[in-house]
Parts: C-alpha cells; structure tokens; sequence
C-alpha cells in the first residue's frame, strides 16, 4: 500500500524560504568578494579632477604618443613611441605595478631607458596585470595612462 503525500502551505513555504535564502547567502557573499577585491578609487575626489580632463587629455593627445606593454622572460617591457613609431625618451616616469582586482601586489619597479623602451627587472605570476604610468615629456607636458597587459602561464 502506497501512502500518498500531501503538499501543505508549510511545505511550500519552507521551499519558497530555502530557496530565497539560497540566492540572499549567494549575493551577500558575491558582494562581501567584490567589496574586499576592490582596489580603491582612481582619484581623491572625482568632481575636482573632472574640471582640468579636458585640458590633460588635450595635451597628452598633442604628444601622439602610444604605449604598450608587455613581460618577457624576466622583465617588465614599456614601449613608449612617437607619431612617427621611434622610441620616446621622457624626462620623468614612474609606474605602479599590480593586479587590476587588488592591491596585495603591487610595486613601483625601476624603469631604465635601454635606447628603445624602459625595461624594469621583475618576476611576474601568469595573469592580468596594469601599470599604472605617469611619464614628464622632456617639454614638461604630463602623460598619464594605464597599461593592460596578460602574462601567460
């Protein structure tokens, strides 16, 4: 003899309540992940830097310069060329090194100019890296930019 189940309300109810509580514990723990992860802000205050973008991006565009970035065995490689595809040499460079998703890795290496890029020694894991540049064109004119590269495994 087959005993037939019921479904009651508190049936339904503790379905409906177990599976709204799986997807609240899923994005609490979605969000808690993102809100650890997050590196901080770009800038201090984002309404103050607004009011000169237009001037900075106007003067690094005049620069014409295009920056790439890579690693190859043992060394972060800056290519910095001109309009016409040479090499720049700046007057002052500094770049922060590290992950896009965190900060527990970053570094700011020693870039020195070898006559085509600016080569910093250094031992990367595999994965998504930045550099974050700031570089002084030998006329004074600021160029900032941050350079996405992959490092494979």
């Amino acid at each position: 003899m087959t005993r037939e189940r019921k479904l009651t309300g508190w049936h339904v109810l503790a379905i409906f309540g177990g599976a709204f509580g799986v997807i609240i514990a899923v994005n609490l723990t979605l969000a808690y992940n993102a809100v650890k992860s997050f590196p901080g802000l770009e800038v201090k205050n984002s309404y103050v830097a607004s009011q000169t973008f237009n001037d900075r991006k106007a003067e690094q565009v005049a620069l014409g310069w295009t920056v790439e970035g890579h690693y190859a065995e043992g060394e972060v490689i800056l290519t910095i060329t001109d309009k016409e595809g040479k090499p720049v040499q700046v007057g002052k460079l500094e770049g922060l090194l590290g992950r896009p998703t965190h900060v527990k890795e970053d570094r700011t290496p020693e870039f020195v100019f070898n006559g085509r890029s600016y080569v910093a020694s250094d031992t990367l894991a595999p994965g998504n890296w930045n550099i974050r540049l700031s570089a002084t064109a030998l006329d004074g004119s600021q160029f900032e930019q941050r350079v996405v590269f992959h490092v494979k495994g």
